[in-house]
């Protein structure tokens, strides 16, 4: 029987380089929030390989339910999560009010936790699946001007190896990767300039490809003897994580 993977915020950037990846080996379904015309697009230059895809807010509980049983209507079960969904917020802390906290806490923390709670309960009826959650080498070593997405991110690690150890009894396997720098829209903030600098920084000299991270996540997703790992993929760039 087909797997499924399931995979929050997947119209662009690492979340739809880990649909194509998957598509033609999983059933896939995908969710989106504010991008339904990206997400569209996508489903229907897939069409007819198993994708679908599904209105999700991560922050409403819901919502994630109904996301979660329309996965399950669609194609039977859930067997991957990947946890993509996420959302920055840059600026100096002391320009920071406590809305816009709360809001990177919702998406990247509290939004983990409920879809991971939606799907959990079938996995460990059965005896198998996998959690792959998309944190970030600043949930490692944090950056300045980020501290509520490193602090988000950081909570998304301890998040990830506590639950492997709760869950691994019951062959539930929980990993995370940890990308550096991605060419994705998240990087337009920067300048061209901008860009260079930091790739003078990687040890390999560029920004990572989408799809670089995509293979990292689905080998969490099907590496059957790993659980708790936390996967950095970021070229060599900050490596000491003290």
């Amino acid at each position: 029987m087909t797997k499924t993977i399931f995979v929050t915020g997947g119209s662009r950037g690492i979340g739809e380089a880990i649909v194509r990846r998957a598509t033609g080996k999983y059933n896939v379904c995908f969710t989106y929030n504010a991008n339904e015309g990206l997400a569209r697009d996508l489903e229907k230059e897939l069409a007819g390989l198993g994708v679908a895809t599904v209105k999700c807010d991560v922050r409403d509980e819901n919502s994630v339910k109904s996301a979660v049983e329309f996965a399950k209507k669609r194609f039977g079960r859930i067997d991957v999560l990947v946890n993509n969904a996420g959302v920055s917020k840059s600026g100096l802390l002391i320009d920071l009010d406590e809305k816009d906290w709360d809001d990177v806490f919702d998406v990247n923390v509290k939004g983990v936790f409920r879809m991971t709670k939606a799907v959990l309960p079938d996995m460990l009826a059965r005896r198998s699946g996998a959690v792959v959650n998309v944190s970030s080498i600043w949930g490692q070593v944090g950056a300045s001007c980020e501290v509520a997405y490193s602090s988000s991110k950081s909570a998304v690690i301890g998040f990830t190896k506590a639950l492997a150890k709760e869950v691994a009894p019951m062959s539930v396997r929980v990993n995370a990767v940890a990308p550096g720098a991605v060419d994705t829209d998240m990087m337009k903030e920067y300048s061209a300039d901008e860009i260079k600098d930091i790739c003078k920084e990687i040890p390999l000299g560029r920004l990572a490809k989408p799809e670089e991270i995509a293979d990292a996540v689905l080998f969490l997703a099907e590496n059957e003897y790993t659980t708790g790992a936390i996967l950095a993929v970021n070229g060599g760039w900050h490596t000491s994580c003290d």
